[in-house]
């Protein structure tokens, strides 16, 4: 390998996986390991956007000829050209179902219809690199999408020790022509401290810098058409441990679902339980938490009866699940009693999974149990015969008649019931958890508070959008923990 390496002259190479597919770059020369990564990133993206997502190995090897034209115009020569969906859009040509049964039967007349394309793509090449020319919708809509993602990490007191939150704000527009957008951003406070709340900021080509240094929280862009990433951030959650101003701190963190684990339970130490306390507030039927409107619930998020559940006016939590790992020697679960949903557990990872369904979550009920009995390795006897009957034992006496008391206290025959208890006690405290963790998703809410205060069109730099065009606008905010949500035991 080392042979082939140094025959090919590749100084370095990077990966990443992504849908089970390996994405591979060589380099000759020294490069930045983060603009390799980035392309390689933007290439998945551009499969996606014409292949489908997911990528996966047929749809390559059945459109190799999109894939070539990609590459081609992504990377040429070694160095990074065309790289955004939009402009990709008018160079590749990408043969539709009804050409492709045209060429499968040889028609004639097929090379000559695309003998003008270069020409026509020539005249019509857009002024920006990330749209599309002559961008035409019969229905004008604007939405924004901002998605946060948690990790908390807590104390077995419930103290948080650290909390995070990144930010995604995915935009979608599809407004005819070239439309001049400010998107408006507001924090949990207002305005003014935004710049504070999110922290290491990333913005999509098209936004405009200067206008968000100058003014924090308004985002001036033209957009690519369709659905993209607009921004991403992070928030520190626990901003006072840090001597950041704000006006948050340890005790204001308020998350949808409060954990807690006791261990070493029961007269032998065996048994440990997992609370869950379910904030009210996150329900549907809970309506305390104001904000911007939810796609198509109306104005304000809010339908004939009230605030649409999962809008910002009534947070709707789901999709509960619990994982405790368990430590390797644990054998088993022999009893599995949770409160409310189904509990199970996985020998083979040594995983215990406890699923809460959305409707028991709306339900009322804010507490909710788990409590399980642990099962160490087998003795050395049950091991020898795990079915009882008794075979491949030794039944011979080979002890004395007379035997001292001494002898076999210290082997823990003659030892009083107390000192078994406290001796189970010992090996089931190594049995059990360490830690615990929560994934959930909360449509209609985010942890660190910000909200889109308005999204505006400005007609005088806008051009194609058509007189008297109101587009639609929708909102709408969701927060997901994967199993950041942990706790220590």
């Amino acid at each position: 390998m080392n042979g082939v390496i140094e025959a090919l002259h590749i100084y370095d190479e990077h990966n990443l996986v992504h849908a089970n597919l390996l994405y591979l770059a060589t380099s000759s020369s020294e490069i930045e390991p983060l603009l390799v990564l980035e392309f390689l990133h933007r290439i998945i993206d551009a499969l996606e956007e014409f292949l489908g997502a997911p990528v996966l190995a047929h749809k390559i090897e059945a459109n190799y000829d999109v894939v070539a034209q990609l590459l081609t115009e992504m990377c040429d020569a070694g160095t990074v050209s065309t790289t955004e969906p939009n402009a990709l859009r008018d160079v590749v040509e990408v043969e539709g179902l009804l050409g492709k049964l045209l060429g499968s039967i040889n028609l004639p007349g097929k090379s000559s219809s695309n003998s003008s394309a270069p020409s026509l793509l020539a005249q019509t090449t857009p002024a920006l690199p990330w749209r599309r020319a002559n961008v035409r919708h019969t229905s004008n809509e604007l939405y924004a999408d901002i998605v946060e993602t948690l990790s908390v990490t807590l104390a077995p007191s419930g103290r948080p020790i650290a909390a995070y939150a990144n930010g995604t704000i995915a935009f979608t527009s599809k407004v005819s022509g070239v439309p001049d957008i400010l998107l408006n951003l507001t924090g949990p406070s207002g305005k003014h401290n935004l710049k504070s709340v999110m922290e290491l900021p990333v913005f999509h080509p098209c936004v405009r810098l200067n206008r968000w240094k100058e003014s924090p929280g308004e985002l001036s862009f033209i957009p690519p058409d369709g659905r993209f990433i607009l921004a991403g951030y992070e928030v520190d959650l626990l901003p006072f441990t840090n001597g950041k101003s704000g006006n948050l701190n340890s005790n204001s963190l308020r998350l949808p679902v409060n954990i807690e684990v006791k261990t070493s339970l029961g007269l032998t130490g065996s048994d440990f339980e997992v609370r869950l306390n379910i904030n009210k507030n996150f329900g549907s039927s809970g309506s305390s938490i104001s904000g911007s409107s939810s796609r198509g619930s109306g104005p304000g998020g809010r339908g004939f009866g009230g605030p649409h559940p999962g809008s910002a006016g009534a947070p709707l939590l789901q999709d509960l699940i619990v994982s405790v790992p368990l430590p390797s020697e644990v054998r088993n679960l022999s009893d599995i009693r949770p409160s409310k949903g189904d509990a199970s557990f996985n020998p083979a990872d040594k995983m215990l999974e406890w699923h809460i369904p959305t409707k028991e979550l709306s339900a009322g009920t804010s507490y909710y149990g788990l409590r399980c009995s642990v099962q160490g390795p087998l003795a050395e006897e049950e091991e020898a015969d795990p079915n009882g009957f008794g075979f491949g034992r030794d039944y011979t006496y080979d002890e004395p008649y007379q035997s001292n008391v001494n002898e076999k206290s210290k082997n823990g025959e003659g030892a009083s019931d107390d000192e078994k208890d406290a001796k189970r006690i010992a090996q089931n405290k190594i049995l059990m958890p360490s830690s615990a963790s929560v994934s959930f998703s909360v449509k209609g809410w985010l942890s660190s508070g910000i909200k889109v205060e308005s999204i505006l069109i400005d007609p005088r730099k806008s051009r194609g959008l058509g007189e008297g065009v109101k587009p639609y606008k929708g909102v709408k905010y969701l927060t997901i923990s994967k199993g950041g949500v942990e706790i220590r035991c």
